[in-house]
């Protein structure tokens, strides 16, 4: 990058709402609910678009015009100064929303966080059928 710091003021915002399957269309979601993820994170988003190969960057302080209590945005250059695509397999910041949806899920931070609570659920699943109405 010779030595300059990028103009990321150009560069496609991608919110973690956006690909949030926890979330409605009206609530700023852009992909199909077949497709999001669960709670994805900024820096989930970050690591997964350098996994892609694209730059980017993330602003901790800004935040969802809908949503302000969730922090921080990722800011991803698809085209680069002179107009070529920064990674041929990715055109569109749909199709880049697409496959970073598709990758946090399998991000090694998330899949630590997922081993430790699947375990303690299977023992309060002995409950189930206790109380309720019965049937006459």
């Amino acid at each position: 990058m010779n030595g300059e710091v990028p103009n990321i003021k150009k560069w496609v915002v991608l919110y973690p709402v956006y690909i949030n399957s926890k979330k409605t269309v009206a609530e700023g979601r852009r992909i199909s609910l077949a497709k999001a993820c669960e709670n994805p994170t900024c820096a989930e988003i970050a690591d997964c678009c350098n996994h892609l190969k694209v730059p980017n960057a993330i602003e901790i302080d800004k935040a969802y015009p809908r949503d302000f209590m969730q922090r921080g945005r990722v800011r991803v250059q698809l085209k680069k100064e002179d107009g070529t695509l920064s990674n041929p397999a990715i055109p569109t910041r749909k199709q880049l929303m697409l496959q970073v949806a598709e990758l946090v899920p399998r991000h090694p931070g998330r899949t630590k966080k997922q081993e430790a609570p699947s375990t303690s659920s299977t023992a309060g699943s002995s409950k189930s059928g206790k109380g309720g109405r019965k049937k006459r």
